[in-house]
C-alpha cells in the first residue's frame, strides 16, 4: 500500500479539478494499492465529482489565496488579513499536521500551490512534489500594501518552497525565479477531458440540439449580478448556468436559460468537462482549469477581466496560442451585450497549437517514482 497525501489550494476550483486528474491517474497506476489522503478547504461535493478513486478527505484550510467578493473581484484588505493570520502560525501548523500523519506511513506529499504541504513533507522526512502554474508569493508581492502590512508572509512561503523535492511547472506559467523553488521541470497540460459526445451530453441534460449553447462558467463564487433576461444573443443562443445562481427561481421563466442544479451535475457518468465540450462557447473569467478544458475540447471562450490579479495577464497572453477566444468588457457583460464577442470567438481560425492533457499521467509517474525511491 502506497500512501500519498495531496494538499490542494482552496482558491477557486481549478486547482481541485487539476489535482483530481492527477489523483485519478495515480489510481489507474496503483489500483487498490493506493491510499490517498486529500487535505483541502475545497467543498467536498467538488471532490466527490472530480475524484474517481477511493480517497480520504481531511478538510481544512491549507492556504489563503485571495479573498474574493465574487468571481471577478478581490478584497485586498481581507486578503492581507487572512494571509497574515494564517502564516504567522505556519510553523506550528506544519508541526501539528506532520504529527497528525505519524501513523499513516506517508510515502510522498503532493502540493498544488499550497506551501503547507511542502513543510509537512519535510517534517515527515518524505519527498514532496509541487504542482503549479503560479505561486502565492508571486501573487502577493504584487498586491498593494501587502509586503508592508504582512512582511512575514512572502518569506515564509519561499522558505517552504525551498523544501520541495520536485517542482512541476504547468504551461501558461510565469517564471518561478525568486520563488525559492528548485528542480523545476516544465510539464504538459493537466486538464479534464470529456468522455461523451456532444449529442449524448445535451440529451442527458435536456439541452437542445438545434440551438447554439453558451456555458456560463464563473466557478464556485458565481456571478449572481448577471441579468440574463435581456441578453442580446437570446434569439440565437441558449445559456447554461451551473453555479449557485442556478437556484434562482426567476431563471425558470426564461426559455433561453437552462439552470442545472448541483444534483444534476452529481452524475457518476456525465461531468462538467462534458458540458464544456457540448457547448458552442464558454463565457467565463480566465482561470487555469477552464482554459485547459476549453483548449482540450476545442470550445471557444469569451472572457472578461477578473480585477487586479497578476495571473490574468500571463493567461491572456498565452490563450490565443491554444484556443479561440474573445474579450468582453465587464460593462458589456453586465449589460447583456454578448453577441459581438460570441461571434468574434466563433469566427476565429483554429489556434496554432494543440495542447494535449498528458500531464496528469506523467505527474502521477513522477509522484510514484519519488514514493518508491
Amino acid at each position: 500500500m502506497t500512501t500519498v497525501v495531496y494538499y490542494i489550494s482552496g482558491h477557486g476550483f481549478g486547482h481541485a479539478s487539476r489535482a483530481g486528474e492527477v489523483i485519478n491517474a495515480l489510481g489507474a497506476a496503483l489500483g487498490r494499492e493506493l491510499r490517498l489522503i486529500v487535505r483541502s478547504g475545497v467543498p467536498p461535493s467538488l471532490f466527490a465529482r472530480a475524484i474517481r478513486v477511493p480517497y480520504e478527505l481531511r478538510p481544512g484550510i491549507c492556504d489563503t489565496g485571495l479573498a474574493q467578493t465574487n468571481s471577478i473581484a478581490h478584497d485586498d484588505e481581507a486578503t492581507i488579513t487572512e494571509a497574515a493570520r494564517f502564516y504567522e502560525t505556519f510553523d506550528r501548523r506544519a508541526e501539528a499536521e506532520a504529527d497528525a500523519f505519524r501513523h499513516d506511513d506517508v510515502r510522498v506529499v503532493v502540493a498544488d500551490i499550497a506551501p503547507l504541504g511542502l513543510a509537512v513533507a519535510a517534517r515527515r522526512g518524505v519527498p514532496s512534489v509541487f504542482i503549479a502554474n503560479f505561486t502565492w508569493d508571486w501573487i502577493y508581492e504584487d498586491r498593494p500594501g501587502f509586503a508592508a502590512r504582512a512582511p512575514q508572509v512572502i518569506p515564509t512561503i519561499r522558505r517552504a518552497h525551498a523544501l520541495a523535492t520536485l517542482t512541476l511547472r504547468m504551461p501558461l506559467s510565469p517564471s518561478f525565479e525568486g520563488t525559492g523553488l528548485s528542480n523545476v521541470h516544465d510539464f504538459p497540460l493537466i486538464a479534464r477531458r470529456a468522455t461523451h459526445e456532444r449529442a449524448e451530453t445535451r440529451a442527458h441534460f435536456n439541452l437542445p440540439l438545434d440551438r447554439k449553447l453558451a456555458l456560463l462558467s464563473f466557478g464556485g463564487y458565481g456571478l449572481n449580478e448577471l441579468d440574463l433576461t435581456g441578453v442580446d444573443c437570446a434569439s440565437e443562443w441558449d445559456l447554461v448556468v451551473t453555479d449557485r445562481s442556478s437556484s434562482d427561481p426567476r431563471l425558470a421563466a426564461l426559455p433561453h436559460v437552462h439552470a442545472l442544479s448541483e444534483a444534476a451535475l452529481s452524475s457518476n457518468e456525465f461531468h462538467y468537462e462534458d458540458l464544456v465540450a457540448a457547448a458552442d462557447a464558454v463565457i467565463t473569467k480566465p482561470g487555469y482549469g477552464i482554459i485547459g478544458e476549453c483548449a482540450t475540447a476545442g470550445t471557444p471562450m469569451v472572457y472578461t477581466s477578473r480585477g487586479d490579479f497578476r495571473e490574468y495577464g500571463v493567461l491572456v497572453a498565452g490563450m490565443p496560442r491554444i484556443l479561440r477566444c474573445a474579450f468582453i468588457s465587464q460593462p458589456d457583460l453586465f449589460a447583456g451585450r454578448w453577441r459581438h464577442a460570441l461571434d468574434d470567438a466563433l469566427s476565429q481560425p483554429a489556434p496554432p497549437e494543440r495542447f494535449e492533457p498528458t500531464g496528469a499521467a506523467r505527474a502521477a509517474a513522477e509522484i510514484l517514482r519519488l514514493a518508491h525511491t
